[in-house]
């Protein structure tokens, strides 16, 4: 299964999750590391445009694709598992203890949990720290410019 990362092209051979330990997110505490991962390159463009508008992207964008083989353990998190309001704005710390938990329990390399952006769909969070998480490799790493419309200030 190929799973996708976006990211500016200096991280982009970077799978440690240092990252999202440095400041935290919906499903990992301050401290933790994990790699966020969306299951469609579309999902992974949603779930980063919410860090920066459109127009102003950063230039050096890189889609990272990441092979994750059939293999693998994958914990699922399902709606009926996470707290109502989950996917509020700012996010509830209850997804983050259930993240947290699975993450250093270290059973399972690869946590698939819903998006917030679109419910329907999955992101796949990855441990770096699990002991095979030397299993779970990039495939590629290609440049993903953002169209420059979206750049466009459409004034009434």
């Amino acid at each position: 299964m190929n799973v996708f990362r976006l990211c500016k092209s200096v991280y982009s051979n970077d799978l440690s999750g240092k990252g999202a330990a440095l400041y935290g997110g919906r499903w990992n505490s301050k401290g933790i590391p994990v790699i966020y991962t969306s299951e469609s390159k579309a999902l992974c463009l949603l779930e980063a445009a919410v860090h920066f508008p459109l127009g102003n992207s950063p230039r050096d964008l890189m889609i990272v694709t990441i092979e994750i083989p059939d293999t693998i353990n994958i914990r699922v998190v399902l709606k009926k598992d996470v707290h109502d309001g989950w996917n509020a704005f700012p996010f509830h710390s209850s997804t983050q203890k259930i993240g947290d938990r699975l993450l250093k329990e270290l059973e399972y390399q690869v946590i698939k949990v819903p998006s917030a952006l679109v419910p329907c769909e999955y992101n796949f969070l990855i441990n770096p720290l699990h002991p095979a998480s030397n299993k779970i490799k990039i495939h590629a790493v290609d440049p993903f410019p953002i169209d420059q419309r979206s750049a466009i200030s459409h004034k009434a």
